[in-house]
């Protein structure tokens, strides 16, 4: 792979594709994988191995690319739509984490299906709850929106079941 990174256009110091924040460059490249990783719905053609996208990318400061994917994305998808596509595992991944750490999807030691999913749900509503409450909280000062909205009752309300309700 090396071989194939090196012989690409985008070398090292140039730019192939979308930086999102990081000073990275990628390449992509139609590559002939060996077989069709046991995919019955997608058999090599008799006389034509599959092909499937290498994307590769070459960290700054790096002296040779250090990381390769193999991606079976369609042939027509956008460059950075690949890029993003890959990156979105460490996003994932880092919320697996984060669930197993935090909130403690990793602490199930019962037996049956019908507990686990009952303390997964759990877990991921109350992830889910920590990361809208993060977001009202910008990196650094005062919290920028309010917990909940004043609600008002409205004149001559009465509840219902009430003595004075007709």
């Amino acid at each position: 792979m090396s071989l194939i990174s090196r012989e690409l256009p985008c070398r090292r110091g140039g730019y192939c594709g979308p930086r999102s924040g990081a000073a990275r460059s990628f390449a992509r490249v139609r590559v002939s994988v060996a077989s069709s990783h046991g995919r019955p719905g997608k058999p090599a053609k008799a006389g034509k191995p599959a092909q499937e996208w290498l994307l590769i990318e070459w960290p700054e400061g790096e002296d040779a690319p250090t990381k390769y994917r193999l991606s079976t994305l369609p042939k027509n998808i956008p460059f950075r739509d690949l890029v993003d596509t890959a990156k979105l595992r460490w996003r994932i991944e880092r919320d697996y984490q984060d669930l197993k750490q935090e909130v403690g999807l990793g602490h199930f030691e019962g037996r049956g299906w019908r507990g686990f999913h009952h303390h997964a749900t759990l877990c991921i509503a109350a992830y889910g709850f920590l990361i809208s409450e993060r977001e009202t909280i910008p990196p650094s000062g005062p919290r920028s929106a309010a917990l909940f909205p004043q609600l008002g009752i409205p004149d001559g309300y009465q509840p219902r079941g009430s003595p004075l309700a007709h």
